[in-house]
């Protein structure tokens, strides 16, 4: 399995792929997806997880597909979680 060593965050592929090249602010785009200005500036400032209601009102608005923008927070949390397997023993064939 093939996976991206350092994937981006969805909220740094939206600032910086979609938003800075359309002059659209985080307040803006907001009002346009009909969700508090808060939930895009935290997604942007990578402190909070892609959803998918904001992916599917993502990909209406920009004409994406709610995959794209969940298949880059699963790739993200793949890549950026830390978890203790040790002491799990795996089931016996």
């Amino acid at each position: 399995m093939s996976l991206m060593k350092n994937p981006a965050h969805p909220g740094e592929i939206l600032k910086y792929e979609f938003l800075e090249p359309l002059n659209l602010s985080e307040g803006k785009l907001a009002r346009h997806l009909n969700v508090p200005r808060t939930r895009i500036e935290r997604l942007t400032k990578e402190t909070t997880s892609m959803t998918a209601d904001t992916a599917f009102r993502l990909a209406r608005f920009f004409g994406t597909t709610p995959q794209f923008w969940l298949n880059m927070q699963v790739n993200f949390d793949v890549a950026h979680t830390k978890v203790d397997l040790a002491n799990i023993e795996p089931l016996p064939a």
